[in-house]
Parts: C-alpha cells; structure tokens; sequence
C-alpha cells in the first residue's frame, strides 16, 4: 500500500512490517499505540523502524492511519486511572501514630 509519511512516500505491506518488527523489544506505551503479532508498541517507534526517519519527523496520526489502513489495531493512549486524594483526618492520623498509652 503506498503512503506518505512525513513527506515522503513508501510502499508498505503488512508482512514486511511484522518482519520489520520481529525481534524488536517494544519500548514502554506513553501515547498512541499499535498492536503487531502480541505485542504492544508505540506508534512512534514502529514508524521509526518501517520508515527508517527520525521520530522527530513525523507524526503519530500520519503512522497510525498507514497502519490501520494494513489492517493492523491501533488505540490512542491509555487513560490514566484516576488516583483518589487521601482523607485529611486519616494522613493526620498516620502521622501523628498511636497513642501511646493504648
């Protein structure tokens, strides 16, 4: 399938991405990411293999629509679960400790 990513234009067929990637540790998922074989990489890594460019210079959105356009299963970045405030009564409490009398 031909496509352009940062300006520039490269056929791409899925199998030679899976080759490309083969043997590529994937590197830890802060943003977008896509799903090749049972791994989980970033997009930005995977565009950095397959194009051999810089990740400087290109974006995620031109790699992820080349590679959900192969078929592969890309997702944006995970959402952080959200971290509940502890109760001011209780931090206080573990500060202070016991009583030593009790």
């Amino acid at each position: 399938m031909r496509c352009v990513i940062a300006r520039f234009p490269f056929e791409l067929v899925k199998s030679e991405v899976l080759e490309a990637m083969k043997g590529v540790k994937p590197e830890p998922v802060t943003g977008e990411c896509v799903i090749i074989g049972r791994r989980t990489y970033p997009v930005k890594q995977v565009g950095e293999v397959i194009t051999r460019q810089d990740r400087r210079d290109f974006s995620a959105a031109e790699v992820t629509r080349a590679l959900t356009r192969l078929g592969f299963t890309c997702r944006s970045a995970p959402v952080p679960a959200p971290v509940a405030a502890p109760d001011p009564v209780d931090t206080a409490s573990a500060l202070l400790g016991t009583p030593a009398g009790s």
